[in-house]
């Protein structure tokens, strides 16, 4: 695709838009107040507005290589701070998918230079679960078994966070693990319990 067709198809969407509500870009300028916080990982294969079929101002979204929720990454701290607190979002969603670059090269024994610190937390989910991943013969079906483990601790990083913590107490939020499968398009939700999760832990994380 060339620079110039980007253009010639937003003319196109823009024209699409107007052609259903005249008055559609007047009103989605005026705000946004979405219902989910997606965390997902920043492949291009994989993107939240089309697999959840929402619209623009339905969904906040972060991405990043394998869907991380690390507690020292200022910038997926600061969506989720904004998202609970200021967007008062009712649902936060770690979205992983079978077949994921970061989640592979996690399980390399290379020097990848700048990516061995992030990719380091998903080494850190192998080792968590290593008995379990490491009785799996298949490579593939081990590499997707680490992927639907990450998105779970990713999920758990979240409900460690205090602003989450209190959206869950003042209005319910909640916390969804869910994988893409790329192979056949269909979301699938791993069904995470916050309630059991925040019990678990909260000897050591409760911070509201």
């Amino acid at each position: 695709m060339k620079i110039e067709d980007v253009f010639k198809n937003n003319q196109k969407w823009i024209a699409e838009k107007l052609a259903i509500n005249p008055k559609y870009f007047e009103e989605l300028s005026k705000g946004q107040a979405p219902e989910f916080l997606y965390i997902g990982c920043s492949d291009s294969r994989v993107t939240a507005e089309d697999i959840m079929g929402v619209q623009p101002g339905e969904v906040f979204v972060h991405r990043n290589i394998a869907n991380l929720v690390n507690n020292i990454d200022l910038n997926v701290m600061s969506v989720i701070n904004y998202a609970v607190r200021h967007l008062k979002v009712n649902h936060v969603v770690v979205c992983g998918h079978y077949n994921c670059g970061g989640v592979k090269a996690a399980m390399q024994s290379v020097d990848l230079g700048i990516l061995n610190p992030w990719l380091r937390n998903i080494r850190d989910v192998y080792r968590l679960h290593k008995d379990e991943l490491n009785a799996i013969g298949d490579e593939n079906a081990r590499y997707n078994r680490l992927v639907e483990l990450n998105v779970q601790e990713q999920c758990v990083n979240l409900i460690k966070t205090a602003a989450v913590q209190q959206a869950h107490q003042e209005r319910g939020l909640l916390v969804h693990g869910w994988v893409f499968d790329v192979n056949s398009g269909k979301l699938i939700d791993l069904k995470i319990d916050f309630a059991k999760i925040l019990k678990h832990i909260m000897e050591i994380y409760k911070l509201s």
